[in-house]
């Protein structure tokens, strides 16, 4: 797509709820979206607003291996009650491996040579291998405004990400934890506040997903 029909998005966009900017996240689809998760807190909602419009939709998992119990709990919850098409993505590095070679622990928020290390081999590796045999048209993100201030003047709900050639659709970019615990509640939905990825560290450190890592050559 050219700046003018993403612009044009944007502009139709405006006053839109999640579920208007889904449907034509998917209208543009031809069947090809899929919709990322780290089954981080809130995760089910941006699942459940899409399963609600197209219930088989690819759900791009990376599951780097080192997420805590509760994640997992929570990942498979969610998975049963949406009846996700869960599709886990794993690194070619096993955890045990990785950890064995990196001091056998996970990395510290403050070790950014050791997050972004881990975070190329356990987290992108997996993801960009996961994008590439998907091959999205449409790629559905629960990117928010809150949790990347940062970036947040720069982020839209409709963008081009020329990485992957595709159309990347952020439905939720403006709720806040009000409008999530709300939606949470009004749909009886699962969730897991006790979260850790070592790909980030913290919140204000980019895991590379969404955005380029301290550390990458410009």
């Amino acid at each position: 797509m050219n700046p003018d029909q993403i612009q044009a998005l944007n502009d139709a966009a405006r006053g839109q709820s999640p579920q208007e900017i889904i449907k034509t996240a998917l209208a543009h689809a031809a069947g090809g979206a899929i919709v990322t998760t780290n089954f981080r807190p809130y995760e089910a909602v941006i699942l459940h607003l899409v399963a609600e419009q197209q219930a088989d939709v690819p759900v791009l998992w990376v599951d780097h291996g080192t997420n805590l119990p509760e994640t997992y709990v929570f990942a498979e919850k969610s998975r049963e009650r949406l009846s996700l098409n869960l599709k886990p993505y794993l690194p070619k590095m096993t955890a045990a491996h990785w950890l064995a070679l990196n001091g056998g622990q996970v990395p510290m928020p403050d070790e950014v040579e050791r997050v972004e290390s881990f975070s190329r081999i356990m987290k992108l590796e997996p993801f960009e291998r996961g994008m590439r045999e998907l091959a999205p048209k449409v790629w559905i993100t629960a990117l928010r405004k809150e949790q990347n201030p940062q970036r947040a003047a720069t982020l839209q709900p409709f963008m081009w990400d020329a990485k992957f050639n595709c159309l990347k659709v952020n439905p939720i970019l403006d709720w806040t934890p009000v409008e999530m615990d709300a939606y949470l509640a009004e749909h009886k939905l699962p969730n897991e506040r006790t979260y850790y990825d070592p790909a980030k560290g913290d919140e204000k450190h980019e895991c590379g997903l969404h955005a380029k890592l301290v550390t990458d050559k410009a």
